[in-house]
């Protein structure tokens, strides 16, 4: 069984393919916070691909921070 940081973050990727913008904003934020790098991926292609330009923004700023974050751990 995942761990339950496993499981929100999952739940928060899940949360990137609402068609609510706002929506996919809040759930980028809560990865932000939760600092997974099993969401950079996701968020790269959000980045990459979503219609939205305050979503993409955020998405960068996300995978930027999980970056920083992670890489100054290892």
């Amino acid at each position: 069984m995942s761990s339950p940081i496993k499981r929100l973050v999952q739940y928060h990727i899940k949360r990137l393919s609402d068609k609510n913008p706002d929506v996919r904003i809040k759930a980028i934020k809560e990865l932000e916070l939760i600092a997974d790098t099993d969401a950079l991926d996701v968020l790269r292609s959000v980045f990459e691909n979503d219609d939205n330009a305050e979503v993409r923004s955020a998405a960068k700023q996300a995978g930027r921070t999980i970056f920083l974050k992670t890489s100054q751990t290892n």
